[in-house]
């Protein structure tokens, strides 16, 4: 459906998109006048340590102090406690019923809080404010007298900065306007097509029962048609050259152009679908009925979330989540049920395929050159949605991370992408190009990879060689062992040391040694607390932040602590259906380049299902992103194998067959 197309349908729906968005406009501006305004305070308060030397307890001093350390400790502590119901309880008790927040200050290092009230009641705000800071001394002292610590090595709170004039707040109220304009638009734009496609269903059906003799004409478009596979590869462009870290304001790590780009785009496949211009191919379902699982996993979480009492912070993070959702709906939708052309979606991965070679291709420049040339990338209208992004180091080598927002994403993307490679440097259909357009692909997706120095990024291009290679005659295996073995001398000649890095990171890895491994293995046992407190839906997916909680390093670890084990389930059937397509495509297909193509989705699925216990790997758009699209695209290809192959013979046409009628049995057609 073009976009003169578009136009066209609601011009001629007028009266449908005006007046809905004429109301949508009205009831924004009601809501403007209604909505009343929040007034915030804040206020900052500091520990000071005790007079006294505090030494481990429990032979004497304050264990709520942490041994005179840097107080961090007990500031966590009161926290806590000033968060919790029992605090809650006890404020409303003095007259504190607006929301409240109590914090760490932002960029400070050391015991500084941050109390905030918001209400619609400039006094009152002020006066609740005071309240509170005053009570999160008392809070402090009730503590240490519950621990029984002695005067002299009592932890004191002193403000910092006392609680200023409440500032109108007008953010969350231009968000409830804007809210009711995109529904009341979006509302519009889709029953303008609905109404549409009605109508012109009923004027066929009028005219085929008024002249069902007549030959039907077939309307040329009106503009360039616009199909997935165009639209598609514009996501990946936005994707793979923005860097991810660069996102719209107010939006986090979700609001990167790409996942704008295909929200729209799935606008425009339900206005495509809803008139009646794109229709899903067959066998192309299952993609599809796997989203629908996890999409009813991130909602119930979302309403578990929002039925515990969570925080502001938390709140947006799981509206967060749900465009994460949605962007992930489009990609699945737009593959698996917008390309009706097999060579379409070929040419899909092939861009695919190119656009990470790219990328891999920046990563050794960043690699030689000990830089990240995305630093220096910066576009009018974006921001950085990580506070500060620095090069990484291990060892003597510097982390290359290309366009992505760390180390590990680059591995991670560049090892789902390339099994794909390998199937089309070896593809019959492109041996007419030359050698370094085919294999050039290969070698720098490949040769990327051992640069993260990541054990992921190794894991993924072990399983990828696996998978791969035993699956090839003898003689092209025996080949690329040697290939293998060659490049690895190559690296150890080339790049001294790297060989050398990468094999201790296993060793430590495989004693429990490395820093790393410990600081994920403590995290296993940190995460039980929050999977016993809600372990079917979890706390909402997107609301386990690193700054409210810990970093988890393992999907499947976040999965469960956001989404339960319902969610946790739906992953694990999402990436299994992409290992089942995978075997699916290879043992159905009737040509050598499918059962390839099948062999390389079923190595792409599988890198996906061990490193995601690696790293978080849904957190980073270009990775998910990707790994939808393949996921998507695995369906959509075992639906064109599906009906390529033949039809299994019944038993009468198979004895008709095998015994011809005799030739006296055969009848001529009179003429």
């Amino acid at each position: 459906m073009s976009i003169g197309e578009i136009v066209a349908v609601l011009r001629r729906r007028w009266y449908v998109m005006v007046p809905l968005t004429l109301i949508s406009l009205l009831a924004g501006a009601h809501l403007y006048r209604s909505v009343p305004v929040a007034y915030q305070s804040q206020s900052s308060v500091a520990l000071l340590d005790s007079t006294a030397v505090a030494e481990l307890a429990p032979a004497f001093g304050n264990p709520i102090s942490n041994a005179g350390g840097s107080l961090v400790v007990t500031a966590d502590v009161l926290i806590r406690t000033l968060s919790g119901t029992d605090a809650a309880r006890d404020l409303q008790g003095i007259g504190v019923t607006d929301p409240y927040t109590v914090g760490f200050a932002a960029n400070t290092s050391g015991p500084m809080l941050t109390l905030t009230v918001t209400g619609t009641d400039r006094e009152k705000v002020l006066e609740e404010t005071n309240q509170l800071t005053a009570f999160a001394g008392e809070t402090l002292n009730a503590l240490q007298a519950a621990a029984e610590v002695k005067p002299a090595y009592m932890v004191q709170t002193a403000p910092v900065v006392l609680p200023q004039t409440p500032v109108p707040q007008l953010k969350g109220r231009y968000q409830q306007v804007l809210g009711v304009l995109i529904l009341g638009t979006t509302a519009a734009f889709t029953l303008s097509f609905l109404t549409d496609s009605l109508l012109a269903a009923l004027r066929r059906r009028r005219a085929a029962s008024a002249a069902p003799a007549r030959g039907r004409g077939r309307r040329k478009p009106w503009g360039r048609q616009l199909d997935a596979t165009a639209l598609l590869s514009c996501y990946l462009a936005l994707a793979f050259f923005i860097p991810s870290n660069l996102t719209l304001p107010g939006m986090g790590g979700v609001g990167t152009p790409a996942n704008v780009f295909a929200l729209l785009c799935l606008f425009w496949y339900l206005a495509a679908w809803i008139t009646g211009r794109i229709r899903p191919a067959p066998d192309t379902r299952l993609p599809r009925v796997v989203m629908c699982l996890l999409a009813f996993s991130v909602l119930a979480s979302y309403v578990a979330n929002a039925m515990r009492g969570s925080s502001h912070k938390e709140v947006l993070a799981a509206d967060r989540g749900l465009i994460g959702l949605l962007v992930w709906v489009s990609l699945v939708v737009l593959v698996s049920a917008g390309i009706q052309d097999r060579e379409r979606l070929d040419v899909l991965l092939r861009r695919a395929v190119v656009m990470g070679t790219v990328v891999a291709a920046v990563g050794f420049y960043d690699f030689f050159t000990a830089t990240n040339i995305a630093d220096s990338i910066s576009i009018p209208g974006l921001q950085s949605s990580v506070a500060q992004i620095t090069t990484l180091d291990r060892g003597s080598f510097t982390r290359p991370r290309s366009t992505t927002a760390q180390p590990l994403e680059f591995g991670g993307m560049l090892a789902i992408l390339l099994p794909f490679a390998v199937q089309q440097a070896f593809d019959p259909v492109r041996r007419h190009l030359r050698a370094w357009r085919r294999w050039g692909p290969v070698v720098l997706m490949g040769g990327a990879l051992p640069l993260t120095v990541s054990r992921t990024s190794i894991i993924g291009a072990l399983i990828v060689v696996l998978v791969m290679v035993l699956r090839w005659k003898p003689e092209r295996r025996w080949a690329a062992i040697g290939l293998l073995m060659g490049s690895v001398a190559c690296f150890k000649v080339i790049i001294p040391g790297l060989i050398g890095t990468i094999t201790a990171l296993f060793a430590s890895f495989v004693t429990n040694s490395d820093s790393s491994t410990q600081a994920r293995t403590v995290k296993y046992s940190a995460i039980v607390p929050y999977l016993t407190e809600r372990p079917l839906f979890g706390r909402g997916f997107g609301t386990f932040l690193p700054e409210l909680f810990f970093f988890t390093d393992n999907q499947y670890m976040l999965t469960l602590a956001e989404m339960g084990l319902v969610g946790l389930i739906a992953l694990l059937v999402l990436l299994f259906t992409g290992i089942h397509q995978g075997g699916a495509i290879r043992r159905l297909a009737r040509t050598e380049s499918d059962r390839e193509l099948g062999q390389a989705f079923f190595a792409s699925a599988l890198v996906s299902l061990v490193i995601a216990a690696t790293f978080d790997a849904l957190s980073f758009p270009m990775f998910a992103g990707v790994f939808f699209l393949t996921i998507a695209a695995g369906g959509s290809y075992l639906g064109f194998i599906r009906r390529a192959a033949p039809e299994p013979a019944t038993v009468e046409s198979s004895c008709s067959s095998a015994s011809p009628p005799p030739a006296d049995r055969i009848r001529v057609p009179a003429p």
